[in-house]
């Protein structure tokens, strides 16, 4: 996902949204709907670069240092 520059689809975020909506009747535009997507691929690439980085120290799971560690890439690359 982080060397194609591909996303999460409308219809998946929409979809996990509403599992964790109390009201079934709850709408989402589509501005919301694109913030969350984006934010889903940061958590992502975020996500992904703390396992290599984990793999880089040569350590059998990730930890906050790791995520603090690759951070400031996120900050970089958005």
């Amino acid at each position: 996902m982080e060397e194609t520059g591909a996303g999460f689809r409308k219809e998946l975020v929409s979809k996990l949204l509403h599992l964790h909506f109390k009201e079934d009747k709850t709408k989402v535009s589509g501005d919301a709907l694109q913030l969350t997507a984006e934010l889903l691929k940061i958590f992502v690439i975020a996500a992904i670069r703390s396992v290599r980085q984990a793999q880089a120290e040569e350590l059998g799971c990730v930890d906050l240092d790791q995520l603090e560690k690759v951070l400031p890439q996120l900050l970089l690359d958005f």
